[in-house]
């Protein structure tokens, strides 16, 4: 079974109750990089963006911002 990283990047603007580009600004994040997280189409994460992001929302648990997922045989998410 393969597994992926997940940016919860979507969970995060809903907890914190804030848009994606308001994220952007307070992160200094790129809103397509953020967006591109957010909607599964960015294959890499710069470890920078997430230190960014924890200071941005002030979280000090990695896994509020990342999951590690299981993937099915065929690449589709379990």
């Amino acid at each position: 079974m393969s597994k992926k990283v997940q940016v919860k990047i979507a969970e995060l603007t809903k907890k914190h109750r804030i848009s994606l580009r308001e994220l952007s600004r307070l992160s200094d994040v790129r809103h397509a990089a953020l967006s591109e997280l957010s909607n599964g189409k960015r294959e890499n994460i710069n470890f920078a963006h997430i230190e960014k992001i924890a200071e941005a929302l002030n979280i000090s648990d990695i896994r509020e911002i990342i999951d590690l997922i299981d993937l099915e045989n065929d690449g589709s998410l379990k």
